[in-house]
This record gives structure tokens, C-alpha cells and sequence, in this order.
């Protein structure tokens, strides 16, 4: 989380902590009329929840404290040993003995263990692709040779073309151009990406275009360019977006360019001629400034050209500030100009109602005030410079007051202290001053770069009624009528005439500052230019009219980076919704994409708009996460989902649950596995065996999880999260069970059994005379029983079977699997992972699928893929995997007391009864669950949540 994303979240809890009620919507007051009156049960619900969202914020702020705690801790400590180690001459002599002698005892130097450095490798790999991953790898895990890291060239060949084709892929879904019109049913949002360092210059384009904006019922979000990750995870949200003195730097032409992959037809906005090399370079003030200054700021005027023509659309604060974007060619150019705003209206009324000077006290002083900013401006105030040197001389009672850097001409000197020299000051204190002001004044060097400057100096000094001379520049010739509200003057006589006109009379210095203020209130006010100017050129924004219900699907993994069960049926079901007339979006994870920050990004599968994120490797972060947490409600506010179905949120976080409790948007949750129970997420202990625990008690999860300090709140958000979910959805009725036993609301408990691939052909059947062959799918890993399926074969005297092991590795470009010193007299083959196409094709291959999981599986998609094949299974009972299968029917049940023995004599039956399996026909798969029966029950689900959730509604 960097520095803006934490501020955000503890300014969020601290939100939540003071005001958790008006946060729900729910008002101490609220209003009670004739005739109608509040439901006591739902507003005891509202603050309920309330008070458990406050439960759910403190265990999210202790579990990041601890987090920070541990991780500062192990820092301090690794610095002081590391320090330690590499001072001492002990370690530097014997560092080529400890690297030899840790190799060849299966460690790295520093200690860690190699196959745990293996592990590390392929986890890597899988998360961000082998593409300069060596590198990666040696600033990860220092203590990994640059050298030898991948082995055989066979290997790291293959490894390198099926990574790239498979990133290639990816890439192609994730980074496509996305159809126009696909925010149409998004809330309107209006984004404004700007560079905020200039003070002046955000006031008057970016605070009164949010304040215009929202007058005319538009959201709007205000956003630094540099801040480039979260403008780019705005971006994904937004309706419309305008680009404010953006760069076309690297940062900034990847905010551009993203704006055009999401066909937002983007906005380049600016008020200067910031854009155009010859007229800058024409700009006499360009010589008040160094060499190193000047080529800086002109090769700057490149980078804004480059991003004004990117943008291919303009905004301009003056008509011929228009007139150069039209002429460096962009064509669609709007004037929006700089205008008055609440702020000012606010301090010029304040200072306005403060009592006049009273007769009879000093007014011999005349002030000229000159808000000069920087020192820009001394080519500028030259132009003025004898004219108003000239009437100081003709008339001692005028002083010049000058706001800002400013290099006077050395005649001034002779003035003495008649010329006050203040340094620049916040703008009320600003205005404070021009307040106290008899004449302003707003000199210009004649030319197309000033002609393109606003008239910001003389509407600060209209508001307040204080009189202007000003050069003729376009945007003061539009507005001044020499002698009615203002004073045009080109020439040092102009100048000296007309600030003499002024000195010399008090009440036309009134009379000509009252119709300034006038005037520029009738054609400045800011319900004036949002309807006139800015109205014309954004439009107002349009809510969308909703037809059909919404659903968001969440789950950590979804197409094109689809992996394991959960991720299968979330995909299956968000298509199924779509068919049953629903409109279906979806949050999910993303992998790490060359050269693109760690943002959110937009893209489009199977005509759904899905939002996704990178999610960090830290387990905690992985648990909750704020930033995801914020990401996921603008997707939210955006796409208005009426339900929100959470399926697998590990990586995600809870914070997004939160995020609907906060919404009030109802959500269901299915439970794929026991992540919301168990911190291992398998109800799996580290020696491979199941935790038999029914009620799950944390003492004995300490003894599992040593050194965890988190667990607690990790219960308490877990609850907090479940407490609240409309429908919780389970597999299968075992694992309802678990979770039943578990404080789970058992009236919301449903099973809803997880469709599959169904055949589309027959099995092709064992013949008889050939090897039984089997086959596994669960990867390496001990959950899943891999360890036993070793031994069990290795324990087998015959030699006619065969094995088939599925590496759903191979693809992503490197082994999990590999069978070579396995000491077995079968034949053994690994294969690469099948898609949904190939399931038919993989069964054909084996007579008896092998399931010897090491926990209390919630479903098992495999199994019911073979049972509906005709294919044997052995599998662990009891648990969801084998809830079809009846033992000696259509399958094996074996212990799960993670023992190979049960299996060894499970496959050396089959292989003793082989002929059984050759005309074998399951004869209870006409019971076993489909996706469409999964759907028409999820859908009836929805329907009934939906139905709730608007007779609750109505109780207000």
C-alpha cells in the first residue's frame, strides 16, 4: 500500500469509526410523515451492521499493525545479522566452502532449503511469466546463482516459447481496445487527470471545472498525473476524462493512451500556450531564465504538444488559445474560460461587507497593486514599465504594491518606498490585499502567446470592485470598455493616462470598478459558464435506465487466466446469467503486465465488462486488502450491480465484502473450500494430514500456524463477513456441515451443487488383454494426495498398469511433476492440463480415475467428470469429493488418514478385477448435477435475495 492508498484507508476507518450510521444510510432523524413510519427490525439490522462493520474495520487496522510490527522487526533483525556477517573476515574467507557445502546438503548459502527455492522459482514464474525472471529471481532471492537456474537448455527453450505464447495471449485479452459506448450503462463519472502543483492554475481549471461539473449533477474525481497507478485504476470506472497540462512523457502518454484503449475520447486541456515551440520561443520572458531553464521548458512544450495531439479533443480558456490548438491540428476545440467561483464569491463578499474607510482618515495614498506570481512576468510588467513610472512621477501620491517575483527597472529605484515589494501568499490573503487596493493593474507584451492568456487578473479585481488598467491583450479587449469598466492601454501614454484618470478621481475609480463587478458577475458567475460554457461542451450527464438485473461475479481467477474448480464454475455461472437475462460483470485478479504500474484494468470477455487487479504475494495483503477494497467499490459505484456473487476472494481480500455492507448492495457467498475458516485454507496441517476439527477452535490453529499472531481478527473479519451475506452457497452437504458447525447462520446455508463438462461421446472403453490404466489430476501437492499416489504405485509387485499424472503446470512453461527416479514397473506419463474441449479426450485415455485427496474436499469437479464417463473412482471418503460415489457401485472409498496403504489396495483390487472395468457403465450418473441445473437454482436464488431485499426497502 503506498502512502496516498494508506491515507485513504485510515481516513475511510476513521470515517467508519466516527459515523458508522450515516454511513449506511441510516439517520438518527429520520423523517417521519403521515401515514408512514419506520420498521424498528430493519433499522436495529442497519445498526447492527454498523456496529460489526466498526468490529470488522479495528480487526483490519490491528491485523495491518501487526503486519507492519512483524515486518519492521524482521528488517531491523536481518539488517543487524547481514551486518554482522558480511564485516566479519570469517565470513569473507570461508564464503566458497559454505556455498559448496550447502549445495551438496540441498541449501542455498543463506540457509533456505533448495527445493523451497524451486518452489519459489515456479510460483514466480507463474505469477509473472519467465521473461527476465533470472533477473527478478537474483533481487528476490539474493542468495540464487545468476547461473543454472533453470537447467537443461531443453527445458528453459521450451520454458521460454510456451511462456511467451501463453503471455502473448493473455496480453491480447487483457490490453484489446474495448468497443465504444461500453461505459454507457456505467454511473456517470467524470475524471479529471491534472497537474496540481501550480496553484492558480488548479483553481481556475481544475477546482471550478469539479465545481462546475457538479452543478450540473455530475460525479467528478480530481486525480494527480503522476499518481499514475491510480489514475490508470480510475480511468477504468470513469465516463469522461479530461487531461489538464498532462505531459506527453512516457507516464503520461501510457494515461493517454489508456484512455483511447477504453474509447473515452479524451480531453487535453490548458490555459496557456504552453503547446506551440515558435510562439514560445517568441516570448521575450523565455530570456529572463537560464540556458539549462530555457531548454527545459521548451522541450516541455514538446511533451504538451504531443499529449494535446494525442488527445485528438481540447478545451481553451481563451478564443485564441483555441485558435493555436486548431492550428497545431486538433480540430474539436471548446472555450471554457476562466471563471469566477464559490471561493471567491465567497471572500470578495466577505471583504466587501468590512466597513469602509472612514472620513477624515488618511487617503493621500494611492495604490497600484501588480500581482505578479513569478519572475515570468518581468518582460511582461516592461511593457508598462515607463507609463507607470510616469504617472508615479506626476503624481506622489500613487505607490505600487507588487505581489510575487519581479525584476523592476533600476528607475524605479529613485521611488524609494513608494514601491512595496510583498512575497507571495495564500489567495485569501491575496484578495485581502487587492481588496485594499485602489487600481490594479495586468500588463502583457503584445504577441500570440499573451493573446492567449485568460483574463484572471481583472476578474480578481472586478469581484472586489477595484478599477483595471490592462493591456489589450484578446481576453481583456472582449471584456474592458476603455473609461466604463476598465482601462485598455497599448502604450506607455495609455498607461500614464489612464492611471492619472484614476488617481486623481475617487468617484470614477467607484463608478468604473462597480460596472467591472457588474459585468463580469453577469457573464463569470459560476451558474453562468457551467450552463453557457462548460454545459456545451461535456454535456450533462445521463444515468442509464437499467432493464435488466445486475450481477457482479467475484473471483480471484476468471477467464483469460482461468484456474482451478471455483474459477470453472464462476465462469460457467456468470455465462449462464447472461443467457437467463441477466447483465453480468466481474472483479478478478490479473497477472503483471510488462511495463503497466500495478493498477486496475478494464477488459471485455464474452460481453462482460470484467475489472481486474494485481494482487501482491503478501498473505496478509491477500487477506484484506484496502487498496483492492477501493478499487472495488469505484467498480461498484460505477456498474451498479443489484447482487454481488463472491466466489474465491483469497488474493482479493475481505475488504471488498465490506465494501457492499457499506453500499448496501446484497451479496452471496459461495464457499469453494474453508478460507473463510481456516488460515491454510484446506483444513490441511503442515504434515500433509487433515485437521479433523468440527468447531473450529484457535488454540489448537496456533499449534498449526506457529508464530501467526493474526488469527484472531482473522475470525473476527471472517464472521463479520458471513454474518451479513444474503445466501451462503456450498458444494455439497458435508461441507455446509463444516461450516454450520462454525456460527454460520444456518437459515442462509444452501447447497448448490457445482455443474461440469458433460460428454459429448461415449467412453472409449478398456479392451480386454491391455493394462488398467489410471490417471490423477491434482498436481504435486500433499493436499491433494500426491505423495500417496508415489508410494502406492512404488509398493505395486505387477507391472501391466498404467499411469497417467496431469501437470497443470507444463503449460505455464515449466515441471511440477517429474516421474524419473520414481522406482515403479508400470509405464508412468506426465501429461499437460486438458480445457474444457479436451475433458472427453483425457478420459478416454484412463479406465480408473485416482482421488485420494488429503482433505474434506467441498466438491470435487474431477470425480464428477468421470463418474459421468464411466470411469471407476477412487477416491477419500467422507468428504464433497465423494458424496456420488457409493462405495463398490461406481467407485472405491478409501481412508483419509493420509496413508498410501488404502490406496495400494484399492488400485491392486482393480487390477485383480480388471475385467470389470471393461464393459463398466456407472449406473447412478443420471443423479449427478449439471450447469444448467446449477443455474436454474443460482437464478432462483437471486431472484428470491432480490425480492428481499426490495420488501426491506419498502419498510422506509
Amino acid at each position: 500500500m503506498d502512502s496516498h492508498e494508506e491515507e485513504r484507508h485510515v481516513s475511510g476507518m476513521t470515517d467508519v469509526m466516527r459515523d458508522p450510521v450515516s454511513l449506511l444510510g441510516v439517520k438518527e432523524d429520520l423523517p417521519q410523515s403521515e401515514g408512514a413510519s419506520v420498521d424498528d427490525a430493519f433499522l436495529q439490522k442497519q445498526l447492527h451492521l454498523a456496529e460489526d462493520l466498526v468490529v470488522g474495520y479495528r480487526a483490519s487496522a490491528r491485523l495491518h499493525s501487526l503486519r507492519s510490527d512483524g515486518m519492521f522487526s524482521a528488517l531491523a533483525s536481518e539488517r543487524h545479522y547481514r551486518h554482522l556477517e558480511r564485516t566479519s573476515l570469517s565470513w569473507k574467507v570461508t564464503m566458497p566452502l559454505r556455498a559448496v557445502r550447502s549445495l551438496a546438503a540441498g541449501r542455498m548459502p543463506s540457509g533456505r532449503p533448495v527445493k523451497e527455492v524451486v518452489q519459489r522459482v515456479r510460483e514466480i514464474a507463474q505469477d509473472e511469466g519467465w521473461r527476465g525472471v533470472a533477473e527478478r529471481l537474483h533481487a528476490r532471492l539474493p542468495d540464487i546463482p545468476r547461473i543454472g537456474v533453470f537447467g537443461r537448455k531443453s527445458v528453459r527453450s521450451l520454458s521460454r516459447s510456451t511462456e511467451k505464447e501463453s503471455r502473448k495471449r493473455a496480453e491480447d485479452v487483457y490490453l484489446s481496445s474495448l468497443p465504444a459506448r461500453t461505459t454507457d450503462d456505467f454511473q456517470p463519472l467524470f475524471l479529471i487527470i491534472a497537474e496540481l502543483s501550480i496553484p492558480q492554475c488548479a483553481k481556475y481549471r481544475v477546482w471550478q471545472r469539479q465545481e462546475a461539473l457538479e452543478s450540473l449533477g455530475w460525479r467528478v474525481v480530481v486525480v494527480e498525473w503522476y499518481d499514475i497507478t491510480r489514475a490508470l485504476s480510475l480511468l477504468q470506472v470513469c465516463t469522461r476524462v479530461v487531461f489538464y497540462r498532462v505531459p506527453g512523457n512516457k507516464d503520461g502518454m501510457q494515461l493517454i493512451d489508456e484512455a483511447h484503449r477504453l474509447s473515452l475520447s479524451p480531453w487535453w486541456e490548458v490555459d496557456d500556450l504552453i503547446f506551440d515551440p515558435a510562439s514560445y520561443e517568441k516570448n521575450t520572458n523565455l530570456k529572463t531564465l537560464s540556458g539549462a531553464e530555457r531548454r527545459n521548458v521548451l522541450e516541455g512544450v514538446a511533451n504538451y504538444r504531443k499529449a494535446l495531439l494525442a488527445c485528438g479533443r481540447a478545451i481553451a480558456s481563451t478564443r485564441g488559445l483555441a485558435d493555436a490548438m486548431r492550428q497545431a491540428g486538433v480540430n474539436d476545440v471548446a472555450v471554457i474560460e476562466n471563471a469566477l467561483d464559490v471561493e471567491t464569491l465567497t471572500e470578495a463578499n466577505a471583504l466587501r461587507a468590512q466597513p469602509a474607510q472612514a472620513e477624515g482618515e488618511d487617503q493621500s495614498q494611492i495604490v497600484v497593486f501588480y500581482g505578479s506570481g513569478t519572475k515570468t512576468h518581468d518582460m511582461d510588467f516592461r511593457v508598462a514599465a515607463p507609463g507607470i513610472l510616469a504617472a508615479m512621477q506626476a503624481n506622489p501620491r500613487i505607490r505600487l504594491q507588487i505581489v510575487g517575483d519581479l525584476t523592476l527597472p533600476s528607475e524605479f529605484d529613485a521611488l524609494g518606498d513608494r514601491v512595496e515589494r510583498l512575497q507571495g501568499r495564500s489567495y485569501a490573503a491575496y484578495l485581502q490585499l487587492l481588496a485594499q487596493a485602489d487600481i490594479a493593474i495586468a500588463p502583457l507584451e503584445p504577441g500570440l502567446f499573451n493573446d492567449a492568456k485568460s483574463n484572471i487578473k481583472y476578474l480578481e479585481a472586478a469581484v472586489l470592485a477595484v478599477p483595471s488598467v490592462c493591456s489589450p491583450a484578446q481576453a481583456f479587449a472582449d471584456v474592458i470598455e476603455t473609461g466604463t469598466n476598465g482601462y485598455l492601454a497599448a502604450s506607455p501614454e495609455d498607461w500614464k493616462t489612464a492611471l492619472l484618470a484614476l488617481a486623481d478621481n475617487t468617484a470614477l475609480r467607484h463608478d468604473i470598478g462597480e460596472k467591472a463587478r457588474a459585468d463580469i458577475l453577469a457573464r463569470y458567475r459560476p451558474q453562468a459558464v457551467a450552463q453557457q460554457q462548460v454545459l456545451p461542451a461535456f454535456g450533462a450527464p445521463v444515468k442509464p435506465d437499467y432493464t435488466r438485473p445486475r450481477l457482479m461475479v467475484v473471483n480471484v481467477f476468471f477467464e483469460p487466466r482461468s484456474f482451478g474448480g471455483a474459477t470453472l464454475v464462476a465462469e460457467e455461472m456468470a455465462k449462464a446469467m447472461q443467457q437467463r437475462g441477466m447483465d453480468v460483470a466481474v472483479m478478478t485478479s490479473r497477472p503483471s503486465l510488462e511495463d503497466l504500474p500495478n493498477s486496475a484494468l478494464r477488459y471485455q470477455v464474452h460481453d462482460m465488462q470484467a475489472l481486474s487487479v494485481p494482487v501482491p504475494e503478501d498473505p496478509i495483503a491477500g487477506l484484506d486488502n484496502p487498496a483492492i477494497g477501493e478499487i472495488f467499490r469505484s467498480w461498484v459505484q460505477a456498474w451498479q450491480p443489484e447482487i454481488v456473487h463472491f466466489h474465491a476472494t483469497q488474493g482479493l481480500g475481505t475488504s471488498l465484502v465490506r465494501v457492499c455492507q457499506e453500499l448496501g448492495v446484497p451479496y452471496i457467498v459461495t464457499l469453494h473450500d474453508a478460507w473463510w475458516l481456516c488460515d491454510r485454507q484446506f483444513m490441511v496441517q503442515k504434515n500433509g494430514r487433515y485437521c479433523f476439527q468440527k468447531t473450529i477452535d484457535l488454540r489448537v490453529c496456533e499449534t498449526c500456524v506457529p508464530g501467526a499472531r493474526h488469527l484472531s481478527e482473522r475470525m473476527l473479519m471472517m464472521q463479520e463477513c458471513l454474518k451479513y451475506a444474503s445466501r451462503l452457497l456450498s458444494p455439497s452437504r458435508s461441507h455446509l456441515e463444516l461450516y454450520a458447525a462454525n456460527s454460520v447462520p444456518a437459515d442462509r446455508l444452501v447447497v448448490n451443487r457445482n455443474g461440469f463438462v458433460w460428454p459429448k461421446r461415449p467412453h472409449l472403453r478398456r479392451k480386454p488383454g491391455v493394462p488398467v490404466r489410471f490417471g490423477y489430476v491434482g498436481g504435486n501437492e500433499a493436499v491433494k494426495g500426491f505423495p500417496l499416489v508415489r508410494k502406492a504405485f512404488e509398493a505395486l509387485e505387477r507391472t501391466d498398469w498404467e499411469l497417467v499424472l496431469v501437470d497443470n503446470t507444463l503449460k505455464l512453461g515449466f515441471k511440477s511433476i517429474d516421474t524419473r527416479l520414481w522406482k515403479v514397473g508400470g509405464k508412468v506419463e506426465v501429461i499437460p492440463s486438458y480445457t474444457p474441449e479436451e475433458v472427453d479426450d483425457f478420459f478416454d485415455r484412463i479406465d480408473v480415475l485416482l482421488f485420494p485427496s488429503q482433505w474434506k474436499e467441498s466438491f470435487g469437479l474431477t470425480v464428477r467428470e468421470a463418474l459421468a464417463r464411466d470411469v471407476w473412482v477412487v477416491t477419500t471418503a467422507p468428504g464433497g469429493q465423494s458424496e456420488d460415489v457409493v462405495d463398490g457401485v461406481n467407485g472405491t472409498y478409501i481412508e483419509l488418514d493420509g496413508q498410501s496403504e488404502g490406496l495400494r489396495r484399492a488400485i491392486s483390487s482393480l487390477l485383480e478385477n480388471a475385467a470389470m472395468l471393461e464393459n463398466y457403465e456407472n449406473p447412478l450418473k443420471g443423479a449427478l448435477p449439471t450447469y444448467s441445473a446449477q443455474a436454474d437454482q443460482l437464478l432462483s436464488l437471486y431472484e428470491e435475495v432480490l425480492s428481499e431485499e426490495k420488501q426491506s426497502r419498502v419498510c422506509l
